[in-house]
């Protein structure tokens, strides 16, 4: 899925192989509704996601930081009710062996406490009512951004996918 900027990798919230809502519990959410069916994990920058609500709020400080990798990460979460196919959004159907290996390296991005579960920020900055931040694992730069991440997410799972990119619209190509 992408915004036209940055994508984000959309999985079942729940089902027979992993039930992510043990982890990022609707609890964490504004609305705290449970009836959604889908869950969005997009990798990012802490400052950006949680100081920069609009672009006319960037800082240069925080893009600087960004762009030289001087800045933690975070994971935005989003659950959704239903998810529409279309340009910005597109299923991929994967076996169970690939979705074990997309899972495992989704959980490997996040930062964990000690009985391994994933660390909730929390904030008042979300930008709906059903979305979460987490601690994440890396540092974003110029060279590892959201669509980086989401790119390797893809190739985790020996689904097509870049050789390397910055940009939505390299990944989104492989999928027209």
């Amino acid at each position: 899925m992408t915004n036209g900027i940055h994508t984000d990798i959309v999985v079942p919230a729940n089902n027979e192989q992993m039930d992510w809502r043990k982890e990022i519990k609707f609890s964490d959410t504004k609305s705290a509704d449970t009836s959604s069916e889908y869950l969005a994990f997009g990798w990012g920058d802490r400052k950006f996601y949680l100081e920069t609500p609009t672009f006319s709020d960037l800082k240069l400080s925080t893009g600087l930081n960004a762009i030289l990798g001087l800045s933690k990460s975070a994971m935005h979460t989003t659950y959704y009710k239903y998810v529409q196919e279309n340009k910005e959004c597109v299923k991929i159907m994967i076996s169970t062996e690939q979705y074990a290996k997309l899972v495992k390296y989704i959980s490997a991005s996040f930062k964990t406490d000690a009985e391994h579960h994933f660390i909730n920020i929390k904030t008042k900055l979300n930008y709906d009512n059903a979305d979460a931040f987490y601690e994440a694992i890396g540092s974003y730069s110029l060279f590892k951004t959201c669509n980086t991440w989401s790119n390797s997410a893809l190739k985790s799972c020996n689904q097509k996918c870049c050789y390397w990119t910055i940009f939505d619209s390299a990944i989104f190509q492989k999928y027209n």
